[in-house]
């Protein structure tokens, strides 16, 4: 009987965690479960087995990391993984009459190039020894999903092909996807023939999550780790709810899983408790239950002014105020009011610049929105939050109708503080554009998602390319570095032929000569041509502000034709200077 026959009598059950069970069992931490295939084939044997023993009707290869990007070995090496798993496996399973899925993780490293190649020769090696049934399993995003699976079925059009993602409780995986679309997306290719979640998740909330989905148009498959972690030591431990995740699995069977397991965590007696379950189940439901549904209070009527404006064609003017050192916010607000005054579309407000501890912007910019009216961006980087610290804040922005953000990788801590301070980074900024884009729904007005461009980038071709990645993943408007020389106003020339995106052009008035030698050595990212910093040498601070006026008119007139608006950095508070700008140029 064919795999797809064998769907319609019945939930088929597969294993549990082979590497979370591999780790209680092995006495060395860091051991890597693929290379086991190899050093302790016995263990692995005695692993399928007990999996088998407990009732599970197909078992994955223990070759989910084999590749060599995760093993650090040539592809002799990994083969030679490859193929031991795949026997183990096959000859553990034969007597059982159980199916074997040849086993695939995420490949991912420093280098993208060679990662299709790289596919391409792990199925090879499975195709050569007879695979029918493949498991792509905890992906984060479907990149290389499509051109693997296409090449597989090319080579062997009746292979059974599942694609499983991995998302957290909320529906997003790691790198912000939202999981809906992704199996949204593999279910429209050919060339797959399943689809599912597993890891990240518990039973119970992978559970609620497949309720929001609706039905299915292929088999689903569904494989919750045993539930959440601690972590002791160096070892992670799941706990032991063997019964409970039974009777969930089951639930999320009854409700339309046509294939169901267990991932980190799940032993052989969770899958013993499983099958016992699913014993008493009939054939599968072809739906989904909807979510209940869940009480929402009226969503005020959303006001973003300043994305109205942009996105109308009309030229928009944004000033940039670094947020306090401490808690006095009196200089900041009254700053913010002398700009809005001034007839300002938009305050940015920095999320610690230079990697130094100031005043959160996402709580300043709600608080100018909220007393001042003034519509408000705050910066938002990369560094220091997770997705659920973003997804959270995002949240909150948007209940105080802050709807503009623009994001960037952020400054790392500097290497002398890092045994105080560790700067954490998750994902970069075109992840995190995905996934403020994947929102969607869940706030009342889409976020305006703006990016950073280095127009001052010594190969501006590179800032380019990634600029152009940020829109295909939702940047809609970009501003710029500032633009203080004549290859930053070429390089901006370019970005407005070249990109699908609205531009403000960066202006920071120069307010001293050492200001510019400053600025030239200390800052990155700002490039001050050596003829404008001479223009500042030898003069009073009188005489440089009327001077920082007067050139960043000049700039800014310069850079108008390139661009969509205007973003003015202000300099050491001086406020002054960037109001005596605001009235010499035309604000339309």
């Amino acid at each position: 009987m064919g795999i797809l026959e064998e769907l319609k009598q019945g939930p088929l059950l597969f294993d549990g965690g082979m590497g979370t069970y591999f780790a209680s069992l092995n006495d060395d931490p860091l051991a890597r479960c693929e290379l086991a295939n190899l050093q302790d084939p016995a263990l692995i044997r005695r692993i399928h087995g007990e999996y088998l023993e407990a009732g599970c009707r197909a078992v994955k290869t223990n070759t989910f990391a084999a590749n060599t990007f995760a093993l650090g070995l040539p592809f002799e090496r990994v083969q030679e993984v490859l193929e031991t798993g795949w026997r183990l496996a096959e000859g553990a399973a034969k007597p059982h009459g159980a199916y074997v899925f040849a086993d695939i993780g995420p490949i991912s490293g420093t280098r993208e190039a060679g990662i299709a190649e790289e596919y391409q020769r792990i199925a090879d090696v499975f195709l050569g020894l007879g695979a029918r049934h493949f498991l792509f399993e905890t992906f984060a995003d479907d990149r290389e999903l499509p051109g693997i699976t296409r090449y597989i079925k090319a080579r062997r059009p009746e292979a059974f092909i599942l694609l499983s993602f991995a998302v957290s409780p909320d529906g997003f995986t790691a790198e912000g996807v939202p999981g809906a679309a992704l199996l949204e997306r593999a279910q429209q290719e050919d060339a797959v023939d399943a689809v599912g979640l597993n890891c990240m998740s518990g039973p119970y909330h992978l559970h609620r999550y497949l309720a929001t989905l609706g039905g299915f148009t292929k088999p689903l498959a569904v494989m919750p780790n045993a539930g959440y972690p601690t972590v002791i030591g160096s070892r992670t431990f799941f706990g032991n709810n063997a019964g409970y995740f039974a009777r969930q699995l089951a639930e999320i069977a009854r409700d339309g899983a046509a294939m169901v397991g267990g991932c980190c965590g799940t032993t052989p007696e969770f899958i013993r408790r499983a099958a016992a379950q699913l014993s008493c189940l009939g054939k599968p439901r072809v739906e989904v239950r909807a979510a209940p549904e869940e009480g929402h209070a009226p969503a005020r009527a959303q006001v973003n002014r300043f994305a109205d404006k942009l996105r109308a064609g009309e030229r928009v003017t944004a000033v940039e105020l670094d947020p306090p050192l401490d808690t006095d916010a009196g200089f900041f607000m009254d700053g913010a009011r002398r700009l809005k005054d001034a007839g300002i579309d938009l305050l940015t407000v920095a999320d610690c610049p230079i990697a130094r501890a100031r005043m959160d912007s996402s709580l300043l910019a709600c608080k100018v929105k909220r007393e001042l009216g003034l519509d408000t961006m705050p910066h938002m980087t990369c560094r220091d939050r997770n997705l659920n610290a973003i997804k959270a804040l995002l949240l909150g922005l948007a209940m105080e109708q802050v709807h503009n953000v623009l994001i960037v990788t952020g400054d790392p801590i500097p290497s002398a503080r890092r045994d105080e301070v560790k700067s954490v980074f998750n994902f970069n900024s075109r992840m995190l554009a995905k996934f403020i884009a994947s929102l969607g729904e869940e706030v009342a007005s889409p976020f305006l998602i703006c990016g950073a461009l280095n127009v001052n980038a010594v190969n501006f071709d590179v800032q380019l390319r990634l600029a152009q990645e940020k829109v295909q993943n939702g940047v809609q408007a970009f501003l710029t570095q500032p633009v203080l020389s004549g290859t930053a106003l070429e390089n901006l020339q370019k970005a407005h032929e070249t990109l699908d995106a609205k531009i403000l052009a960066g202006v920071i008035p120069v307010v001293s000569y050492r200001n510019a030698c400053f600025m030239n050595s200390e800052i990155p990212g700002i490039t001050v041509a050596d003829e404008l910093a001479a223009l500042y040498e030898g003069k009073d601070r009188e005489a440089c502000g009327a001077l920082a006026v007067r050139t960043s008119v000049e700039i800014a007139r310069q850079v108008a034709p390139y661009s969509d608006g205007w973003y003015f950095m202000t300099p050491f508070k001086r406020v002054d200077l960037i109001e005596q700008i605001l009235q010499a140029i035309p604000q339309k």
